[in-house]
């Protein structure tokens, strides 16, 4: 089911609401007009009904706002995991806006050359990075290098065919689009793994409109933890852990969320620890 780990990996997610500016923009809307009611017509002009008034809209119409990875090293054939997201501090107005987060991220995925490990990143998390780069005219060429053959060794992160490991599409290799799509919530829960608690979703726009960006980059590092389980667990079914390394891969999952509860505004790791716990013993895994 995988191909072959690399030595560095990091499993990612991004979250994004509908940009005000592309609003106003396209659908000719006042400049006055406030963000919160840019994004009311924006979801209107894109099938909002009282059953689902806030319909998905076409990633290139949003901004990203946070971006979180799991980062997995494998040092003297052990594996150190880190937790890294931006904005670093959401607290820093200079941290916040959408062009330092992509930048910073496109940057950081050129130089240090990760397999990247995502749900549903072919066709939503890497595609509106690619999207928005291009929209603020951020280059990136180390990110956006490819080698001059497909069957070559470097990296390639937009290879749409599947055919390298650089960017690993956990919803691809699970499901197909449609009604047999595959949500991360619910395969992850039936794994004993975190899906969504606490948010959801389509909350992120309203949590950035009232300014929580706190919670916002708090979201985004469960999804991206939750991303990282679900790797390894597809890893260990597909051989590429034995069950003692994978019950050892899981330990270091529960090590970094300690260490991430010890540290400032740290609880929401702590809250999400208690809920892996509990789902692992529903699902009978413990």
């Amino acid at each position: 089911m995988l191909r072959p780990i690399r030595d560095t990996v990091w499993a990612f997610d991004a979250e994004w609401a509908p940009d005000p500016a592309a609003g106003r923009l396209l659908y000719g809307l006042p400049p006055d007009l406030p963000d919160a009611a840019v994004l009311g017509e924006m979801w209107k002009r894109n099938g909002a009904t009282e059953e689902d008034p806030f319909p998905f809209l076409k990633t290139v119409l949003c901004r990203v706002l946070s971006i979180a990875a799991v980062q997995r090293r494998a040092v003297n054939g052990q594996a150190k995991l880190d937790l890294i997201w931006l904005p670093r501090d959401p607290s820093d107005a200079a941290q916040t806006p959408e062009a330092a987060i992509v930048s910073r991220f496109l940057d950081a995925v050129g130089k240090h050359k990760p397999q990247l490990v995502g749900f549903n990143s072919q066709s939503a998390d890497l595609r509106i990075l690619v999207q928005r780069a291009t929209v603020l005219g951020l280059p990136a060429a180390e990110f956006f290098r490819r080698p001059d053959k497909p069957w070559e060794a470097a990296p390639d992160y937009l290879d749409r065919r599947n055919q390298n490991d650089w960017n690993v599409d956990l919803m691809d290799l699970l499901s197909s689009w449609g009604k047999g799509a595959v949500s991360l919530h619910e395969i992850a829960s039936l794994s004993g793994i975190p899906g969504k608690f606490g948010a959801a979703g389509e909350q992120v726009a309203h949590l950035w409109l009232a300014g929580q960006w706190k919670a916002i980059v708090q979201y985004n590092c469960c999804d991206a933890i939750s991303t990282y389980l679900l790797w390894l667990r597809m890893a260990f079914i597909s051989g590429r852990f034995t069950r003692e390394a994978y019950d050892e891969e899981q330990e270091h999952v529960r090590q970094l969320l300690m260490d991430t509860t010890e540290a400032p505004d740290g609880e929401w790791a702590g809250a999400y620890f208690d809920e892996w716990t509990r789902l692992q013993e529903a699902t009978g895994q413990i």
